[in-house]
């Protein structure tokens, strides 16, 4: 009997959007990669991109069970081939894992159950996620479904920094602590920090910096996560695109008597109207830079706010670390912003760093931009959260 091919594809579902990756685990090779956007609406798009060539469709995709035929289809139009006999498993990124998952699991009744308890804890995400899982699974029946949750990397934090100095009722009954988020991006991107800075990763102290339209910042010791700047959801922490990160938490009661907000009004302001939205009428970092270059106040602020809120944590967990062997800037901003990685390792004189203008200004995919002088390591490590999913699901199914 011919053993299967050791593929899996990665299906990362949101509210109205399906992100997948077919990949082989073998090699590590992304075999195609898709995105089917506006789910729910008559209007939707779907791209699909194989062997370097990008193919996108108008379609129309009402719901996730369309999502799923639109990617079968895109599979069977352009390749490469996907069955149920080519598929070692399907990975689904779930956002929430809560205290009850702290390693990926294989999806049956029972894991989709827990996940949907988990909702108020990740009301934007998990929903879509589980979406994604019940149509995967329905389309799929005979193929393992395992879940990675983002939460599972910070799993090995501390109690002392994991728990909220809150009452013990809200800690034992509702889950009320730290979590964490974007675990599968800080666990592959602090691995390939430590191999680029040739130490073991069991010995290797890295904060990582995930910057994109969520964003947090993670202080990683030994390949084990120790502390993190996101909380209970992934509001807290760094300033995104639509999400504040730091606030006072008498906010919402003040906000209650002075305005006569509620909390449904406060919870949608701090998910989709605040942020760089909140600070310059767009989320998008790209715009606020184009303003910031121009010298429009609101996207200065906007800007010098976000780099300061990134140097507090990047300070913070550097003292958590005790010694730091590297930083590491990655997604969508840490990538692709180089201005931005400028302003952030200019105040980072305290820790040794010394940038490397011309590198920085350079960076294409994994490159060190501190210069030979700089105390701390400082590289752009595009992340691969999709095939850290892939070989995590990999190994559970093959275990």
């Amino acid at each position: 009997m011919t053993a299967p091919t050791p593929h899996v594809l990665v299906i990362n579902a949101g509210s109205s959007s399906l992100k997948y990756q077919l990949i082989d685990t073998a090699t590590d090779e992304s075999l195609a990669s898709g995105l089917i956007e506006r789910i729910g609406s008559p209007e939707s798009v779907a791209h699909h991109t194989v062997d370097g060539t990008k193919h996108d469709k108008e379609v129309e995709c009402l719901d996730h069970g369309q999502a799923l035929q639109i990617l079968s289809n895109a599979f069977q139009e352009h390749g490469p081939v996907v069955t149920a006999e080519s598929l070692i498993a399907i990975g689904h990124r779930v956002v929430h894992g809560g205290a009850t998952f702290a390693t990926p699991v294989v999806i049956d009744d029972d894991v989709i159950a827990a996940i949907t308890d988990l909702i108020p804890l990740a009301p934007l995400h998990n929903p879509g996620n589980l979406a994604g899982i019940e149509q995967a699974r329905i389309a799929f029946p005979s193929v393992p479904q395992v879940a990675v949750f983002d939460t599972a990397f910070h799993a090995t934090m501390s109690p002392a920094a994991s728990t909220y100095a809150v009452p013990k009722a809200w800690r034992e009954e509702h889950g009320v602590r730290k979590y964490g988020f974007h675990g599968t991006s800080h666990a592959f991107v602090s691995r390939r920090a430590a191999a680029l800075t040739n130490l073991p990763v069991a010995e290797a102290n890295v904060i990582v910096l995930h910057l994109g339209n969520g964003a947090s910042a993670c202080a990683v010791e030994g390949g084990t996560s120790i502390d993190t700047s996101m909380g209970l959801t992934p509001m807290d922490g760094l300033i995104m695109g639509t999400r504040p990160g730091d606030l006072d938490p008498s906010l919402p009661g003040h906000l209650s008597r002075v305005a006569g907000l509620s909390l449904e009004d406060y919870d949608k302001a701090l998910a989709k109207e605040s942020g760089l939205q909140g600070l310059t009428g767009s989320a998008d970092f790209r715009e606020v830079m184009t303003g910031y270059q121009a010298g429009e106040p609101e996207a200065q602020l906007a800007v010098e706010a976000v780099v300061h809120r990134i140097v507090r944590h990047v300070g913070a967990l550097a003292a958590v670390l005790g010694r730091v062997d590297a930083i590491a800037f990655t997604a969508g901003i840490g990538e692709n912003n180089a201005v931005l990685r400028e302003l952030v390792m200019l105040r980072l004189g305290i820790l040794g760093v010394v940038a490397d203008e011309a590198a920085n200004n350079s960076a294409e995919g994994e490159a060190l931009i501190s210069a030979d002088s700089s105390h701390t390591q400082v590289w752009v490590i595009p992340t691969n959260e999709e095939g850290e999913i892939a070989q995590q699901s990999a190994t559970l199914v093959a275990s």
